[in-house]
């Protein structure tokens, strides 16, 4: 044994043994199972607040994925629908807003969210957007400021209608909202719901400070409402004006809630043309980790409500629907699209995909971020063209994997989409959605048979959606589920024995056919 071997292992061994000795408060074991019940982010978090005296603002939003995006999967097809060759268009173009006088038409059903200029993103990096999302065919957002910069590189560009109160905020300049391709009512966001924000002047740059109009020394303040909208009747009042003036599709943000259907309505009755639904797992430029983890309602439970409540007032084909909020992946926007959305706001991935080799520029010393900030350090490191083209190469591997899924389920069309084509990996998911659930079958048209065998199906999901009204009620339930069951079992056996001897008479007069010569 050398003599570095010995001295570690006499360490070891009496670390070893005084741990097994000591107490376990006096013990360094108690910094692992603190950090066990306490994560390290917790922890780091924890401390920031108790030195800072203030809330922590954590980038790109909460840090949990609360919509259960990896317990749904699409459902390939084979024969029960054939998939397109190869070589067959696969159409992912999209109209928003189609009853508008200038409806937004879009080539990819992918767009780039909301994301300020000054309070977040710096000119480079809203710039470096833009010219991604033109080249792709789609469209970008301005957020909470309008840059000229980013409309001459943008070919489509949503302006929002935001709630900032400085001069040059677009809910005083209308004629901002006169170079927009649609105009978003933005009443809040799911990593911040729609609480108030400010930023202290001490933060305010030269550059931000004249997009925004602010004099020296004013803070830059975003209030909790739009100003002279404060109920329904207001915001229907608004959406008339904007209608009366501009043609574009005038669209409604807010984050979700538990409150979505009253909502809903609200934006419904104002006559708006497209709805955002922004989930709690949305992303910002610094949030409270309490706003970002703790408040709203999951991008998923949220899109399935929206959909289904425009559905129930009967206005699904006017008012377009844009999922946000924690969406990643060409996987996860499909999946969203089958659920009734229309089209996906992305935002963090939209950032990391446009950083991608430029990251290397800061690592690895400070975070990436640092290149995107306007106040961060090494912003004018930022390469605008290597950054837009990492952008673009995103949206066009996005555009062949989202084909390629479509494809997968025998359509041709991203607007074909729809719930049938997903399957859950939960009953809960399966029963809120309405989606398919891998626990039971799901029969295509295939005759008597099959349409027993849904009927059985269709049964069992009622019934279990009734689930909870107590235990008695449920055992009770179950054992007429089962007799139902074994019922449905007989019946489909018969019909599929009858189907068997139709199918045999049809082959038998098929074969005549073909003995008799064929005359022309």
């Amino acid at each position: 044994m050398g003599l570095v071997d010995w001295f570690v292992n006499t360490l070891v061994d009496s670390k070893m043994k005084r741990i097994m000795k000591e107490p376990y408060t006096d013990s360094l074991i108690n910094t692992v199972t603190t950090l066990q019940k306490v994560n390290a982010r917790i922890l780091v978090e924890t401390l920031m607040r108790a030195k800072q005296g203030k809330p922590v603002g954590r980038p790109f939003g909460s840090v949990l994925q609360m919509s259960p995006w990896e317990h749904i999967l699409l459902s390939p097809t084979y024969l029960t629908r054939v998939p397109p060759k190869y070589g067959t268009p696969i159409d992912l173009r999209v109209t928003i807003g189609p009853r508008a006088k200038k409806p937004l038409q879009i080539e990819i059903p992918v767009m780039v969210t909301g994301m300020s200029f000054g309070g977040a993103l710096s000119v480079r990096a809203k710039v470096a957007l833009a010219r991604a999302a033109s080249r792709a065919g789609t469209a970008t957002n301005t957020g909470e400021a309008f840059l000229p910069e980013e409309r001459e590189a943008a070919d489509k560009l949503i302006v929002q209608y935001i709630r900032g109160t400085w001069p040059a905020s677009s809910q005083y300049r209308w004629d901002q909202l006169e170079q927009a391709d649609a105009i978003e009512i933005q009443v809040g966001q799911g990593a911040q719901a729609g609480v108030a924000q400010t930023t202290p002047a001490k933060k305010i740059h030269e550059r931000m400070r004249e997009a925004y109009g602010l004099d020296p020394g004013q803070d830059a303040l975003i209030e909790s409402q739009l100003e002279g909208v404060k109920g329904a009747q207001d915001l229907e009042r608004l959406v008339r004006k904007l209608k009366e003036r501009f043609p574009v599709p005038i669209g409604y943000k807010f984050g979700a809630t538990q409150w979505m259907e009253r909502e809903l309505e609200i934006a419904i009755r104002a006559g708006v043309d497209y709805i955002v639904v922004d989930g709690a797992e949305a992303g910002t430029h610094a949030a409270p980790p309490t706003l970002a983890d703790d408040t709203g309602l999951p991008t998923f439970h949220a899109l399935v409500r929206t959909v289904d409540y425009l559905e129930r007032r009967g206005v699904r084909e006017d008012v377009s629907v844009i999922a946000a909020g924690g969406l990643r992946t060409p996987g996860e926007f499909l999946k969203a699209l089958a659920l009734g959305a229309d089209a996906v706001y992305i935002g963090t991935i939209a950032v990391l995909a446009m950083l991608a080799d430029e990251m290397a520029k800061t690592a690895p010393g400070e975070p990436a971020t640092q290149l995107v900030l306007q106040t961060g350090s090494r912003r004018r490191d930022l390469d605008v063209e290597q950054a837009a083209q990492n952008l673009y190469n995103f949206f066009k591997a996005v555009e062949q994997e989202m084909r390629q899924g479509i494809a997968a389920v025998g359509k041709t069309r991203v607007a074909d989409l729809k719930r049938e084509d997903l399957v859950a990996l939960d009953e809960s998911i399966a029963a809120f959605a309405g989606i398919p659930s891998a626990w039971r079958p799901s029969p295509a048209s295939m005759g008597p048979a099959g349409e027993l065998v849904q009927t059985w199906v269709d049964g069992r999901a009622a019934a279990g959606a009734g689930a909870g009204a107590g235990v008695g009620a449920g055992a009770a339930r179950a054992g007429a589920r089962e007799a139902d069951a074994r019922d449905a079992a007989a019946r489909v056996g018969k019909a599929a024995t009858g189907a068997a001897r139709e199918a045999d008479a049809l082959d038998a007069a098929a074969r005549e056919a073909d003995a008799v010569p064929v005359r022309d």
